[in-house]
């Protein structure tokens, strides 16, 4: 019987934001059974919140923004991925500025911060969406397809015109991979970008420290990469934290190639666009599964806005 988890205890952190190379601090704190992400622009008047949800996706672009009225906080997938791959339905994150801070371009310092506090059980049962039928977009030379299946697996793949990257795929089944396969994996860019980022108000914070940088052949960065395939493992991990928009815990199975935070967002869109796609399942006190009537509500009153 699988119930539902948030924090132990608030924990701290601060550092760079990838885009704007602000010092931004953060504190992941605890949340309400029922209650899902929330993010809060601490920095703002009247602390705006704004749910981690899909439907408040207003930007793609290098990286999932979220808003929701005048508030918007971007970079969200990197700790919406480690909520997602330790387990925590309910949290609250607090940021003081635009984005949630890079660290080291991946989800490892963030995990870290979770681990030392650690996790409670809410003693709520944790529902959770089955997917009824196959559901794929094609976008250019991408493509996204999810299929139903009794757990939450990803498979990515990426063809690459460099020397460094070229073909690689990797798959994530829950249960049985380990996310610290994933969660060490840090974002990647190519330093004949670096200008018209710059001059777009993009990758203001982005270093060594903190991105794999590639030049027309060779890695940059002196200690090399963290894994082979580092690159395609973080393809995976930037999905597992998109789906985290759900709202609500997804099995299926997810087959994406060379897709970005743009197909996730319109994969989770067209999953909930019709209802036949999908079932929604709680576990009663009896322990017997059934769809939830329920449900709905329950959503209504906070797991997720606006479901």
């Amino acid at each position: 019987m699988s119930l539902q988890r948030t924090i132990k205890n608030e924990v701290n952190l601060q550092g760079i934001g990838l885009h704007s190379g602000k010092l931004i601090r953060m504190a992941l704190k605890p949340a309400a059974p029922n209650q899902g992400i929330i993010f809060v622009r601490s920095d703002l008047e009247g602390a705006p919140q704004i749910p981690a949800y899909y439907k408040n996706i207003v930007s793609t672009q290098l990286a999932t923004t979220l808003g929701l009225g005048k508030a918007t906080i971007s970079t969200v997938e990197h700790v919406l991925a480690a909520f997602q791959g330790l387990g925590v339905d309910n949290g609250i994150i607090e940021v003081d500025g635009p984005e949630v801070p890079i660290m080291d371009g991946s989800s490892q310092v963030f995990c870290d911060a979770i681990a030392s506090v650690g996790l409670q059980s809410q003693l709520q049962f944790r529902p959770y969406l089955v997917l009824r039928q196959k559901v794929e977009l094609k976008l250019a030379e991408k493509w996204a397809v999810a299929e139903p299946a009794s757990r939450l697996e990803i498979q990515g793949s990426i063809d690459w015109d460099h020397p460094s990257i070229g073909y690689q795929e990797f798959c994530f089944r829950e249960g049985e991979t380990s996310f610290e396969e994933l969660a060490q994996a840090r974002t990647f860019g190519f330093l004949k970008d670096e200008e018209v980022l710059k001059k777009m108000g993009l990758a203001r914070g982005a270093s060594l420290e903190n991105t794999v940088v590639l030049d027309d052949a060779l890695i940059l960065n002196p200690q090399g990469l963290r894994f082979p395939d580092e690159f395609i493992r973080h393809k995976v991990l930037d999905a597992l934290g998109d789906f985290k928009l759900a709202g609500i815990e997804i099995r299926a199975r997810f087959r994406l190639h060379r897709a970005g935070h743009d197909l996730h967002s319109q994969l989770l869109a067209e999953i909930f666009r019709n209802p036949d796609h999908y079932q929604l399942i709680d576990r009663d006190s009896s322990k017997e599964e059934r769809q939830v009537s329920g449900l709905q509500a329950m959503l209504a009153r906070g797991f997720v806005a606006g479901f």
